[in-house]
């Protein structure tokens, strides 16, 4: 089956499975009286999981969850390499918050979905954005749900870790929340950035990294923290590729 094909019948099964999907998230709304919206949240993550399950391309292995309790709330943060990153992540048996982009919010289904579960906005022309986007995640952690952050902001165009921006560092000291880090790779191929065509995905791995509390850092730590948990990120990513860390480093 040639790759054109191949993607075509696995979008034709995305939308089949949207369609489906937006219906029964709207009646779990309806009834989910959790001021986090957790059963619709969960709900919508499974979608996720769904759609990497009928990619025949995705050979997926996840560690380091087994302890994690998502109602005890975490700031997570990971890489982030391709589209594909979404429904990897929501494989974990988790319902956390999204921090995505406003546009995102607009996509008719997608969107709607998004706003249905509760996932946070970011209007990137407000001024007062990081204010916005931290009043919205307080108020998911004060009602023990964990948020989720790309901190690179954007997907990484050639696979090496970019620089992480300071926001989910400071929201987890400023409200004691411990960072959960997590590490992908094996995406990067397959879903490239304005091609419709899925890749051929190489093995993909999803690793969840020790947790870090934030109780002894304060205002002062935020860049040291934001260093350090990106360390954490490079080095699995190196261990994982064979690479020494300044191959993977898109900032060496």
């Amino acid at each position: 089956m040639s790759s054109t094909v191949k993607s075509l019948a696995i979008w034709i099964g995305v939308v089949f499975l949207l369609l489906i999907w937006l219906p029964m998230l709207a009646i779990v709304r309806i009834f989910d009286r959790d001021p986090a919206r957790y059963k619709t949240g969960k709900l919508f993550r499974n979608l996720g999981k769904y759609i990497s399950k009928i990619n025949p391309n995705w050979q997926i292995t996840i560690t380091g969850y087994e302890n994690i309790n998502d109602r005890e709330p975490y700031v997570m943060v990971c890489n982030h390499l391709s589209q594909a990153d979404i429904p990897l992540i929501s494989n974990l048996p988790w319902e956390m918050k999204w921090v995505a982009k406003k546009e995102l919010f607009d996509t008719p289904v997608v969107g709607w979905m998004m706003k249905l579960a509760g996932d946070i906005s970011v209007d990137r022309k407000a001024p007062d954005r990081r204010e916005q986007t931290f009043e919205q995640a307080r108020y998911y952690l004060g009602h023990n749900c964990s948020v989720m952050f790309f901190p690179e902001g954007t997907r990484s165009r050639n696979g090496k870790l970019n620089r992480f921006k300071a926001g989910a560092f400071d929201l987890a000291i400023r409200e004691g929340i411990p960072i959960l880090p997590m590490v992908i790779d094996g995406t990067q191929n397959t879903l490239p950035k304005r091609s419709w065509k899925f890749g051929v995905a190489k093995h993909i791995k999803l690793k969840i990294l020790d947790p870090i509390s934030t109780e002894e850092y304060d205002k002062s730590d935020i860049r040291k923290l934001t260093k350090e948990v990106r360390e954490d990120i490079l080095d699995q990513l190196s261990k994982w590729r064979d690479q020494e860390p300044e191959e993977v480093d898109n900032m060496s």
